[in-house]
C-alpha cells in the first residue's frame, strides 16, 4: 500500500499535501514528520524531491505569487483609463485568489519569521504598491470621487479582497459552496460602486 503511494507521489501532489499543513498547522509548527505522515510517504521520500520544509513554502508562495503577478500582465491591466485597469484588477485578484485559495490563504498568513517569509512580505507589498499607484491614476484621472483617501481606499479594497480567503469556499467543496464569478463580481460592484465617481 505504502509502495503504491510512494509510487504516484509527484511534486504536485506533496506541495499540495504541504500546503494543507501549513494552512492547518500554521509554517512554524509544522514538522517534517507532520509533513510525512500527511503524505503517507518517509521523510526520506519527502527529501528526495526538495531539500525541506522552507522550499516546500517558497514553492507553494511563488504559485501564489506568480498568479497575481500575472494580473498586471495582462493587457485589461496595461491598457486604458486606469479606473478601467483597476476595476480589472480587483476582479481578477479576487478571482485568483479563489482558483489558488490554499496557496493565497498561505501567502496571507505569513508572518516574517524566516527568509522564505520576508521575500514573499516584501513581493506583496510590491504587488499592493502597483494596485495603489493604479488608484493614484485614477484619482488624479477624476475617476475617483474627491472625497475618498487613496491610501485608505486601497487598505479597504486589499482588506475585502483578502478576506475571501477566510470564508469562501468553492462549489463541490463543504461549507458555503458560492460561486467564484459572483464573488469576483460582487467584490467589484461594492467596491466601485464607493469609488467611481459615475
Amino acid at each position: 500500500m505504502t509502495m503504491a503511494k510512494r509510487d504516484t507521489y509527484t511534486p504536485a501532489s506533496l506541495l499540495a499535501v504541504a500546503v494543507e499543513v501549513f494552512n492547518e498547522r500554521g509554517y512554524d509548527g509544522t514538522s517534517m514528520e507532520h509533513l510525512s505522515r500527511a503524505a503517507g510517504i518517509s521523510k526520506s521520500s519527502i527529501y528526495h524531491h526538495v531539500r525541506g520544509k522552507e522550499e516546500l513554502l517558497r514553492l507553494a508562495i511563488s504559485r501564489a505569487l506568480d498568479g497575481l503577478f500575472g494580473i498586471l500582465e495582462e493587457r485589461a491591466s496595461k491598457d486604458g483609463r486606469a479606473i478601467d485597469r483597476l476595476e480589472h484588477v480587483t476582479r481578477r485578484t479576487a478571482e485568483v485568489l479563489m482558483e489558488e485559495l490554499p496557496y493565497v490563504t498561505l501567502l496571507l498568513r505569513v508572518r516574517g519569521n524566516t527568509d522564505t517569509e520576508r521575500w514573499a512580505m516584501a513581493r506583496r507589498r510590491e504587488f499592493d504598491q502597483q494596485v495603489a499607484e493604479l488608484l493614484k491614476r485614477a484619482a488624479a484621472d477624476g475617476d475617483l470621487r474627491p472625497d475618498v483617501d487613496v491610501r485608505l481606499a486601497t487598505r479597504l479594497l486589499f482588506g475585502m479582497i483578502n478576506s475571501i480567503v477566510e470564508w469562501y469556499r468553492p462549489q463541490g467543496g463543504h461549507g458555503g459552496h458560492e460561486d467564484g464569478d459572483e464573488v469576483a463580481e460582487a467584490v467589484v460592484r461594492m467596491a466601485f460602486a464607493g469609488l467611481r465617481t459615475a
